[in-house]
Order: structure tokens, then sequence, then C-alpha cells
């Protein structure tokens, strides 16, 4: 499930639907460093991600710190410019 946390992502939906992955949206990694809330939002989601037995993938990590916090809280995975700029499309075909 992408986005976790945003727009049409809910609790009802990890019911509903196969779900193996949760990536939690960037609006919560963004400000982790200075805000103890959203890193307290994001214990809570890999908390209950390991209840569920679902991964979890940290989207939009911009510096080492960020990466460092998100390792302690226990995501299992993580994306964004600090493993690298993005790709530009003609990289991405199969």
């Amino acid at each position: 499930m992408d986005d976790f946390g945003t727009g049409h992502s809910s609790l009802s939906q990890l019911k509903r639907l196969p779900i193996d992955t949760l990536k939690i949206d960037r609006s919560f990694i963004i400000d982790i460093e200075t805000d103890s809330q959203d890193y307290q939002i994001i214990e809570v989601i890999v908390a209950m991600a390991r209840k569920l037995g679902v991964a979890v993938v940290a989207e939009g990590i911009e510096s080492k710190t960020q990466l460092e916090l998100l390792k302690q809280a226990g995501c299992d995975m993580g994306q964004g410019i600090y493993f690298g700029e993005p790709e530009g499309r003609d990289n991405l075909k199969i």
C-alpha cells in the first residue's frame, strides 16, 4: 500500500486487500529529525505492520540522519534521493 497515512489509504483497506508492504509517505519523513511526533507515528506504523506481518518502506529519504532514525524505528527498506537521483524515463524501460 503506497503513501500510507495520507489520502485514500486507510486502516480498513488493510483488512480488505492482500497487502505485503506498507510505504510510509514522505510527509512523515521530511521533518523526522526535528518533529518527535512524526517519529512516534512512524514507530506506531512499524509496530502495526509487524503485527500484520507486513514489510515497511519509508519514502522520501534525503539524509543519513533520516535513514538512521528510520532504521532505529524498524523500517525494512527505504527510497529517496539519499540513495541517488531519480532515473529518467528512458532508463526505466524493461
